[in-house]
């Protein structure tokens, strides 16, 4: 967390990248020795091994532990690098709200915000006519902080649960009281995730909620409610 008069920026904790490097470069480390008795036992059970092990199984023990470790160390690099990435980096000030994640920036008016709060691990805001402005996943924040930011600057905070919870509904495919565009738009949006497309699922979502329908991801099904 940084906080200045002015803001406060929260985001990933430091100790759980420096975690995940030293984490990985113990991990190289250990089997380091390991290796060749692992390699050994995995050739007797299916008959060979992935060549990666192989060529680190033949390197003498001597030399096998720094490399292994010095590629642990990289590897967790790496790994820290995307988490801090893909981490939300949540910056708050009297004037608007800031979001950074997945490398795209968005800032999100003081003015334009009806109210903001946690919906499980992700945090939503709303406008005053309760249509969706922003949802990112933010797990990776401490849940009081982020309370106790948006009170500090005297945002609408809503508390740790939607509070339209009652009004979400599973979509399933043809569901009454939805129309046949809305239910389109659906079932693309669910192939898209299917696929993997999030940028093809995110475009859909915003046609969903200009056709006056508020989505959400919850247990691999789409859920939404009607905008007002």
């Amino acid at each position: 967390m940084t906080t200045t008069e002015m803001s406060v920026t929260l985001r990933i904790s430091n100790a759980v990248l420096w975690l995940l490097g030293i984490g990985c470069g113990a991990a190289g480390f250990g089997l380091g020795f390991l290796v060749k008795p692992i390699v050994e036992w995995i050739v007797d059970a299916v008959g060979d091994a992935p060549g990666p092990l192989r060529l680190a199984a033949a390197l003498p023990t001597v030399w096998a532990v720094p490399v292994l470790t010095l590629v642990g160390l990289l590897i967790g690099a790496w790994l820290a690098s995307m988490a801090q990435k893909e981490a939300l980096a949540l910056t708050v000030n009297a004037a608007c709200v800031g979001l950074r994640q997945d490398g795209a920036d968005r800032h999100i008016p003081r003015d334009a915000i009806g109210s903001v709060f946690l919906d499980g691990k992700e945090l939503v805001f709303l406008d005053a006519q309760t249509k969706q402005l922003a949802r990112h996943k933010a797990s990776d924040l401490s849940k009081t902080a982020v309370r106790t930011t948006f009170e500090r600057f005297g945002y609408p905070w809503a508390g740790m649960t939607d509070p339209h919870e009652q009004e979400f509904q599973r979509w399933t495919d043809g569901q009454p009281g939805l129309d046949e565009h809305a239910n389109g738009l659906l079932r693309a949006r669910a192939r898209a995730l299917t696929d993997k497309q999030a940028g093809a699922a995110a475009d859909l979502a915003d046609q969903l909620q200009a056709a006056g329908v508020v989505l959400r991801d919850r247990d691999d099904a789409q859920q939404y409610r009607r905008i007002g």
